[in-house]
Parts: C-alpha cells; sequence; structure tokens
C-alpha cells in the first residue's frame, strides 16, 4: 500500500517544545516518515505507511504525551435541515436509509423529536439542492438549518469562542492582580493602607486578604497547574511547567509565611516576605501574553477569511423561464446561473450569453478588470462589475479556481523551512535546562552566594518564568502563514516554506521563451512555397490539416494563417509530435513534415542551402519552419511572437538586484538572441531541444548558486523540477495549480519579482523573529538569575521577568503580522 499523508489538528499545545516532542516521538515510530507539527496552527502534517502504523496508534501515542489529536476531514462537510411533516418513527427511519443510499452521503441522521436533519456528505459528489429535494420528494417540507461547515471555519469559529473565553477570564484576573498590587506594593509607592489592613499593625489581615486576593487569579490560571504538572509528572515539561513550578513555589511559600503569621512566629519579618503579588502579577500577565498573543495568531490568517468571504452565500438559478434564490453549495455541475452587475460570481462556469467585464484582482492581482463574452470562463468568487452574465456551471466546492487556491496556501501555511530546524532542536531541552538552571541558579545563591532563602527563591521564580520557548517556536511558523497568505492576495501562490527560503537565495533564473517573455499567441508574419510543383493554396492545405492536430502555439499560428486562405482540411493520420517542435503525419496519402531545418535533415529532407543559410528572418526574432512532403522541402513560414511589454523592466529591476537572466529556448540562435536583446537579456541558450533543458539547468547549478526557471508548467516540467525553484507563469486563472514551487496567477513577470521579493521579506522577518528569540531568552536568563546583582546590580523582579516572558511571543506574532502590509 502506497504511503498517505493525512491533516490532524494538536490539541493542547503550549509552546514549541510541546511541538517539538511531539515531532521527535512521532518520527521514532516505525512506519512514519515524517511528522511536522506547526505551532502557530495547532497542525500535524503526518506521512506515514497504514500498513506498518495507524492512525488509532498515533492518537494514542500523542495522547500519551498529553495532546489530543483529531484527523481533518477532507472533503467532508455537514449540513443541517429542519424538517417538517414527520409524523412517527417511520418517517425519520425513511429519510435516514434514503439519504444514505445517496452517493457521497457519509451518515445521516433524523431527529423525530426535534424535527431535525443532520447529513454529513462529500460536496464534490451531492449538493445541498440535491439532499433538499431528496427529502422534499419523500412528501416532507426541508429548511436549511444553521450547522456543519468545512474544517477551517469551524476551526476558526472555535478559536474565536476561546478567545472571547480568555478575555472574560483575563479580565477578572487583571482586576484582583491590580488590587492585590496595589495591597501588597502601595506603600513602597507611596500610597498608605487603611489601618484596618496596615501590615504593622494589623499583620494577619493584610496577609490574608492577599491570600484572598490571588485566589480567583489561581482559580482562573489553574489550566497553567492542570497542564505545566502532569507534562512535569510525564519528563515532558512545557511552558505551563514553568509558570506552575514558579507562580506555584511563590504561592505555597506565601502561604506558609500566612501560617506562621497566624501562629505568632516572627510576624514582622514574614509580612514582609509574601510572593502573593508575584504569584498573581505573573499569572495575570502571561495570561494578557497568551490573549494577546492568540487574538494575534488569528490575524496570520486573515488571507484565508478575507479568499472565503469572497464566495456568496446565494445565487439566482435560471430553471426554464423560471429565477429562483438558492443557496451556493446547492448549486450543482450543469446549473445555469445569473450574475447582475455587482454580483460575485459564485462557481467556476462558463457564459452563455451576455456580455460584463470582470474584476479578477482577487486571484491574479492584476486591477485591471477583464472583458467576458460568450464562450469565456469566469471564476468564482470574481466580481462582476459590468453586465449581465448566464453561467454554465462547470466547478463547484472544493473544484473551483478558488478553493484550489485556497487549500493551496493552507497547506503552506502548514509547512516548516528548513531554517526551522535550529530553533526545533532547541525547544525540545529548552524548557528541562531552563528548570535546571533556576534550580542551580536558587541553590548556588542560598549556599555559596549568602543569600537569605527569600531572595534565592526570588531567582528561582524570574528564570522559571522569564524564559520563553514560544517565542521560539512561534518565529518562523507566523512568518510563513502571514507571507504566503499575503502572496495569495497579490496573485503569488508559494507551496512550501522550503521554496520560500530556497527562493530568497536565488541568483540565476532562466525564462523560458515562448508564453513567458513572449504573448505566447504567435502569428505568421512570412510564408513561401520553394520550388515546383506546389502552390499556396496545397501547401496550407496540407499544413493546416497537420497542425491541427497539435496544441502547440505555432501550430495555432499556423493553422489560423491556413484557415484565412485554404477553408478545406482533412483529418490527418499517423500524426506524431517529434522532439524539438516538429510534427509529422500523413495527409491525403502524402507524407507531411514541419519543423526547423534540423528537423528535417534528421529524416532525410534537405533543406535548399540559399533558404536554410539565410539569416535575415531569424535574426528580427522570428521562427523560421520548414515544410518537408514526400522527402522534399516545399515551403517555408517564419512566425513572430511579440515580446509582452513590461518584460524589459522586469529584467532590468532583476539585473539591479544582482540576479543574473538566462533565456532557454528551443528557437535559433538568430532569433533567440533577437527576443534577448528586445529584452534586455545578455545570457542565451538557445537551439535546445525539450528534454535538454534540464540538462541545461543542471549545468547552472554548477556553478554553485541557487537556479530558478520560470516556464509554463507544461513543456519545461523536467526543467522546472531540476531548477532549484520551478516558477509556472500563469496565464489569468488558466493554471496549472500542481505545477511548480511557486505558481503566478497572471502572465506577467512582475509576479516573478514579487515572488523573490516576498521570499526576501519573509525570510528576513523570520531572522529577525529568531535573533529576538535568541536574544531575549540568551539575556533574560542570565539577569534572571542574578548576573547583575553579582556584580552589585540590581535583581529582576519576577513580575517584570513575567511581563518580558508575556510580551516575547506577541512582539514575534506582532513582527510578523508586518508582512500583511507587502506591496511588492
Amino acid at each position: 500500500m502506497a504511503r498517505v499523508e493525512k491533516m490532524f489538528s494538536v490539541g493542547g499545545m503550549h509552546c514549541a517544545s510541546c511541538s517539538s516532542r511531539i515531532e521527535k516521538v512521532l518520527s521514532q515510530l516505525d512506519g512514519v516518515d515524517s511528522a511536522q507539527v506547526n505551532l502557530a496552527t495547532e497542525e500535524l502534517r503526518l506521512s506515514f505507511d497504514p500498513q506498518q502504523v495507524g492512525v488509532d496508534e498515533v492518537v494514542e501515542r500523542v495522547a500519551g504525551l498529553g495532546f489530543s489529536l483529531q484527523e481533518q476531514s477532507t472533503g467532508e462537510k455537514t449540513v443541517g435541515f429542519a424538517i417538517s411533516g414527520m409524523h412517527c418513527a417511520s418517517c425519520s427511519a425513511r429519510i435516514e436509509k434514503v439519504l444514505r443510499a445517496l452517493d457521497g452521503v457519509a451518515e445521516a441522521e433524523v431527529s423525530l423529536a426535534d424535527e431535525r436533519a443532520q447529513v454529513s456528505y462529500d460536496g464534490r459528489l451531492v449538493s445541498v439542492r440535491q439532499l433538499r429535494e431528496t427529502i422534499e420528494k419523500l412528501g416532507f417540507q426541508a429548511t436549511r438549518s444553521e450547522g456543519g461547515g468545512d474544517e477551517y471555519s469551524r476551526r476558526r469559529q472555535e478559536a474565536e469562542e476561546r478567545l472571547q473565553a480568555m478575555k472574560k477570564r483575563l479580565v477578572v484576573s487583571l482586576v484582583f492582580a491590580g488590587l492585590l498590587f496595589v495591597v501588597s506594593m502601595g506603600e513602597m509607592f507611596g500610597l498608605p493602607l487603611p489601618g484596618v489592613i496596615d501590615p504593622h499593625r494589623q499583620p494577619l489581615a493584610f496577609a490574608v486578604l492577599q491570600l484572598l486576593l490571588v485566589s480567583p487569579v489561581m482559580v482562573l490560571g489553574r489550566n497553567f497547574f492542570l497542564d505545566g504538572l502532569p507534562a512535569l509528572w510525564r519528563r515532558a515539561p512545557n511552558m505551563d511547567s514553568l509558570i506552575a513550578v514558579g507562580t506555584g513555589a511563590a504561592f505555597v511559600y506565601s502561604t506558609w509565611g500566612v501560617a506562621e503569621i497566624a501562629l505568632g512566629i516572627d510576624v514582622q519579618e514574614r509580612v514582609m516576605d509574601l510572593y502573593f503579588e508575584s504569584a498573581g502579577v505573573i499569572i495575570a500577565l502571561v495570561s494578557l501574553g497568551k490573549f494577546l498573543e492568540t487574538r494575534s495568531k488569528l490575524h496570520t490568517s486573515d488571507a484565508i477569511s478575507k479568499l472565503l468571504q469572497l464566495t456568496p452565500e446565494t445565487a439566482t438559478l435560471l430553471d426554464g423561464d423560471e429565477q429562483r434564490t438558492i443557496g451556493v453549495d446547492e448549486i450543482g455541475v450543469g446549473d445555469r446561473l445569473l450574475i447582475r452587475p455587482g454580483e460575485r460570481v459564485p462557481v467556476d462556469g462558463l457564459v452563455e450569453s451576455g456580455a460584463g467585464s470582470i474584476d479578477e484582482s482577487m486571484l491574479t492581482g492584476e486591477s485591471l478588470p477583464v472583458d467576458k463574452t460568450e464562450g469565456d470562463k469566469v471564476f468564482g468568487g470574481t466580481l462582476n462589475q459590468t453586465g449581465a452574465l448566464r453561467v454554465r456551471t462547470l466547478s463547484t466546492g472544493e473544484d473551483t479556481v478558488l478553493a484550489r487556491i485556497i487549500k493551496t496556501v493552507q497547506q503552506a501555511q502548514g509547512s516548516k523551512a528548513p531554517i526551522a530546524s535550529l530553533a526545533d532542536r532547541i525547544s525540545l531541552y529548552f524548557v528541562p535546562i531552563v528548570m535546571a538552571i533556576a534550580i542551580a541558579s536558587g541553590l548556588a545563591w542560598y549556599f555559596l552566594g549568602g543569600a537569605d532563602f527569600s531572595l534565592s527563591l526570588r531567582f528561582f521564580i524570574a528564570v522559571m518564568v522569564i524564559a520563553c520557548p514560544c517565542a521560539l517556536g512561534l518565529a518562523t511558523p507566523t512568518s510563513i502563514m502571514v507571507g504566503t497568505g499575503r502572496g495569495a492576495q497579490l496573485g503569488v501562490l508559494i507551496k512550501n516554506g522550503e521554496a520560500l527560503q530556497t527562493a530568497e537565495q536565488v541568483k540565476t533564473i532562466v525564462f523560458d521563451k515562448t508564453g513567458t517573455l513572449t504573448h505566447g499567441r504567435p502569428e505568421v508574419s512570412d510564408f513561401s512555397v520553394i520550388g515546383d510543383g506546389f502552390n499556396d493554396e496545397q501547401v496550407l492545405y496540407l499544413v493546416g490539416s497537420l497542425e491541427q492536430e497539435s496544441e502547440h502555439p505555432l501550430a495555432e499560428a499556423l493553422v489560423r494563417y491556413a484557415r484565412e486562405h485554404q477553408s478545406r482540411f482533412e483529418q490527418a493520420e499517423a500524426f506524431r509530435p517529434l522532439a524539438g517542435s516538429g510534427v509529422s503525419g500523413t495527409v491525403a496519402g502524402r507524407r507531411v513534415l514541419v519543423g526547423n531545418s534540423r528537423i528535417l535533415e534528421q529524416h532525410g529532407i534537405t533543406v535548399p542551402e540559399e533558404v536554410r543559410d539565410d539569416d535575415s528572418l531569424s535574426a528580427a526574432g522570428k521562427t523560421v519552419l520548414f515544410i518537408g512532403v514526400d522527402g522534399g522541402c516545399v515551403g517555408m513560414v517564419a512566425i513572430a511572437d511579440k515580446l509582452k511589454e513590461d518584460v524589459p523592466a522586469a529584467v532590468a529591476t532583476l539585473r539591479r538586484l544582482g540576479i543574473l537572466v538566462v533565456m532557454l529556448t528551443g528557437d535559433h540562435p538568430l532569433t533567440a538572441r533577437a527576443i534577448a536583446a528586445q529584452a534586455g537579456i545578455d545570457e542565451v541558450i538557445a537551439g535546445v531541444l525539450p528534454d535538454e533543458k534540464q540538462q541545461k539547468i543542471e549545468e547552472l547549478q554548477r556553478a554553485g548558486t541557487a537556479v530558478a526557471m520560470v516556464g509554463d508548467g507544461i513543456n519545461d516540467a523536467p526543467a522546472l523540477a531540476q531548477a532549484d525553484v520551478g516558477i509556472v507563469m500563469g496565464s489569468g486563472t488558466d493554471i496549472a495549480i500542481e505545477s511548480g514551487d511557486i505558481v503566478l496567477m497572471k502572465s506577467s513577470l512582475g509576479g516573478v519579482i514579487t515572488a523573490l521579493s516576498l521570499s526576501r521579506a519573509v525570510m528576513k522577518n523570520i531572522r529577525q523573529n529568531l535573533f529576538w528569540a535568541f536574544a531575549y531568552n540568551v539575556v533574560g536568563i542570565p539577569v534572571a538569575a542574578g548576573l547583575l546583582y553579582l556584580f552589585g546590580g540590581p535583581t529582576l523582579n519576577p513580575m517584570l521577568a513575567g511581563a518580558a516572558m508575556a510580551l516575547s511571543s506577541v512582539s514575534v506574532v506582532s513582527n510578523a503580522l508586518r508582512l500583511r502590509f507587502f506591496r511588492g
């Protein structure tokens, strides 16, 4: 059985040590190829052999580490219906039976008591409208009710609900922590306390009030203890373990002090040696940091949210002469829809009638609208600005271009860049090392430094709470999430973090010519018959009949030209494409071959020297082809493909960025150099067969630099795969999203510059995050351990340590969010 890849949602992670531990444990399982955990998205991407290890075993192993794992559905959705007309159990049973029998329905549950149906279905096989109509054909009324939704929407809603719950707890914690801080530290700031709680006259009341104020904070922050302490018992401590041990030690020590005050033991000394405010304020501040971090992390996927919002909720269905409004998920392939001006296109389709102007900027990043008439494709999520269109549905749900873009971005956001490996390795051992440093510093100050127990405890707590593995774990994935999302909004799809990192290192970029540097719609500029025995009409008849079997742009140009001068074609026999842009076949009993001089001579056809050696057409940037019939050369045709208007400026920009620009083509060297001169490209590799392009890329890679190949994703597949980064140029939205490492949704070379600039911006952002994360911990931990105090400086108050820890991960996420404003 083949290896499979599945996505899981991971629950219970709190820091990078959690994600690193899950990766380490799962990677050691037999049958697991790779396990990538993304802390920012809380997802696991697992590649494994199901014959060696099962999903249940993986879930069980992760549960043993203290985390939950839930497999994400692929293509499955749920929908609810309110059903009226049921009278008994046989009604509900019948509905269930019929629904379950439908192709694409995984489960159907009908409740007679609350008159509802819940259906799990594959939107690619069955639509909501089919489900509803099936119920209605049984004699019942079915009305769509809220519920269900896709995986992303469900998880985002859960995250928003979790954020609201965190906010409520946080407000209460901050109020009590603030009061506690005023009571405990007020006198230090010149705020006198009422006599009833004055520590000098009423020490017990002063101590008990602090205990009462800290208790709600400890209760609301109990998850630090419920998650952190069990992880410690399992010998897999995480960030919560650091907070739990640090604040727990302060709370226990202070509670013991309250007991001694109540018993009259060293009252005045003990009443000034309470750490309730440290425990309470630290928990409140860390909770504030987690709240801000969670809220910021929600914004890292704003790009996907905006893309999801582009699909309208309803559409106008044309049923004969009748128009009716239906839900978008009720649309089926083949349905006819009316798209009015100002409405968004709900699905991918073909214009049957009408004319309009469509804004496709959400797909291509191109601001200018595109005119659409009969026979043109339209795409879900685009905006109809003018004119009414009648559209026949071609693709719905997961099969639309927009859905595929969203899926590509989600996969990229869940991927890792190689630069993250160092942080991952450190994160795995970070917490145990910090705990060892905290214990060592506390003991060292107590036994060797002459500090009393209270001061030693202060150093121990400060070290425990200042360390922040979260900043390390979030440094890379948050930048990748925001960067890839922003790229999608600009019409640049980056497949994974590795491609993003490699693109930054590109020093050589190789362009295919046809359709990349040129418009890809060549036109015949010159045609002539060679020798006697054939006239123009006869040659064009043979050429047109043969070339109509080919989909190559040059063939299309030949067919268009032939149709203008010869209307009659017939079916060619034994049609065969030849390596190196040539074709052969039999037309009306004649053996016909079209290609360059080399191809004809390889097949024993001699091209007259005076024609073959005439370089004037090639020097003008035209592709010259020869026509062979029954072993003799009978014609010559020159085809010109105009250079795209933005190419010279784009090439100049790339050269300013220090990138070597190369043109790689199968054209005649003179033709290639002429086009390259117009584009401003100095390096030209011409006369290359398709299977030789990969070898040329290898030769460039041997120079030791990262090489990017830019092509159309069809004829250049081997070269794109060989390059360090394969960039596929799209033509509008008519694009193979599965090809290449980076996909450009429009055919402009500006997309190449955007992709390279974005990769540099993201990698710079990641390095900033990693520097801050490492520097913060490298500097913060020694200071918390008493390094400054050792040389006569101040100690670090544990509350300040907690505040610094809370803000460290927030700063990393906030820095990543700056990429949302990248303009290219």
